[in-house]
């Protein structure tokens, strides 16, 4: 096989996998209710295969320099979420989704013009999630209707994580280590999860689900964060597992948390 069958060949499996990945998770989120599925979601569902295919094809520190890109374009997620919330009360699936993306690239584009330390960014985060907290808080709780699965809304879904994908591993090696950690944390899942959710379920049942991720997209940005700090000491792959453990474990906790009574 050539190189370049190869690279073609590869790149398919690789948006297979991450495709895969994204159906199954979002149909346990569906069939889970608001609160859980806002957990499923805020998993690096599409941003933890991005990063699996950009470890195989860069160095430690790219992977690392993505990273604390991606803990930074968090914030754009967060603020994507919260319009997406309030329009969604009143309007459609393509307007809703439409105004939170166009907030996200305006977000982003303003937070990127400067370089950003890890402090820094993760403050911004914590400050974002905790003050939209109590904004979208009366938004969470609306009836989630049990709909029969239909596969050409599971492929829609697939079909835009893989291009995400295809995007990453193809673009990764001539727009830099900062714009493909950008690229690699585009709210691909959510994107995807408002849309197909609101056409289903209606804008109230799907602002809820985005509206209980917030600390989620919290967990999101500090496993970000761990991938950033361990890919150049301890090698990519193990930081990947990291990264990915202390985001199950953050969410697994946020759930402890609320079978507790806390509000979370």
């Amino acid at each position: 096989m050539s190189p370049d069958a190869l690279f073609w060949f590869g790149l398919v499996i690789k948006m297979a996998i991450a495709a895969g990945f994204v159906i199954a998770a979002t149909v346990v989120a569906e069939r889970a209710g608001a609160f859980i599925g806002s957990l499923i979601v805020t998993l690096p569902i599409s941003t933890g295969p991005a990063y699996v295919f950009i470890a195989l094809d860069h160095e430690p520190d790219f992977v690392a320099r993505a990273a604390l890109t991606s803990v930074l374009n968090n914030v754009p997620t967060v603020l994507f979420t919260v319009v997406f919330i309030f329009l969604a009360q009143r309007f459609g699936a393509a307007l809703s989704v439409a105004a939170g993306l166009a907030m996200w690239f305006a977000a982003t584009f303003a937070l990127n013009q400067i370089s950003w330390a890890l402090t820094p960014a993760l403050f911004l985060n914590v400050v974002a999630v905790t003050l939209f907290f109590f904004v979208v808080r009366r938004f969470r709780e609306a009836p989630m209707p049990r709909l029969p699965l239909r596969w050409p809304e599971l492929m829609l879904r697939a079909i835009i994580v893989s291009v995400l994908i295809a995007a990453v591993v193809t673009l990764s090696f001539t727009i830099g280590p900062e714009k493909t950690g950008i690229l690699a944390s585009f709210p691909a899942t959510f994107t995807s999860t408002m849309f197909i959710l609101h056409r289903r379920v209606g804008g109230p049942a799907t602002a809820a689900v985005m509206a209980h991720s917030l600390v989620g997209l919290l967990g999101f940005s500090l496993c970000m964060a761990v991938l950033y700090l361990t890919a150049v000491p301890v090698g990519a792959p193990l930081a990947l597992v990291l990264a990915l453990a202390f985001s199950m474990a953050w969410n697994a906790a946020v759930l402890l948390l609320r079978k507790r009574g806390v509000p979370l």
